[in-house]
């Protein structure tokens, strides 16, 4: 008896572990529209996003990209209206808003779109920076890493440009 209950429990493990694995072979919706070249990008199935951007380099380059990204990021038509977003400067990324910078256009349209603009206290104390040195709609944050923590924390997607 107990050699045929041991038999059963182990055809229902078997038949379990088939089942997931082929599960799991089986390709997704967007690897079929991939191979049948119709594949257009991930579907936003979800009702709402959260991204937060941490900008720690004074590269000019560097600075615009990282605005462009988030620009382009709220413009993509998948995530129009469900995207919450955040730049978290710190370091030498405090440069996007200093007033004696040239960033303040896009930083409005970003703030316009409702994304927040943080800057890192320790930074300012550690630079010798005065908040009177920045653009007055910034936001502050005790430090820029513990922001970063927060969110990914709360499971935000974290972009590092």
């Amino acid at each position: 008896m107990s050699s045929t209950r041991f038999l059963l429990a182990a055809l229902l493990v078997s038949g379990f572990s088939l089942e997931a694995s082929a599960q799991a072979l089986k390709p997704s919706a967007d690897q079929l529209a991939f191979e049948r070249g119709t594949f257009a990008g991930a579907t936003a199935d979800k009702s709402h996003y959260h991204v937060v951007y941490q900008l720690d380099s004074d590269d000019p380059k560097l600075i615009k990209m990282t605005l462009r990204n988030m620009k382009n990021a709220l413009e993509d038509p998948r995530l129009k209206g469900k995207l919450q977003m955040e730049l978290v400067a710190y370091a030498g990324g405090t440069n996007v808003f200093r007033k004696d910078q040239p960033y303040e256009p896009e930083l409005q349209a970003l703030k316009a779109q409702g994304v927040i603009l943080a800057q890192c206290l320790n930074t300012l104390r550690e630079r010798n920076i005065s908040k009177e040195d920045l653009f007055p709609f910034v936001s502050y944050v005790p430090t820029g890493n513990g922001e970063l923590i927060i969110r990914q924390a709360q499971g935000w997607a974290l972009v590092h440009p």
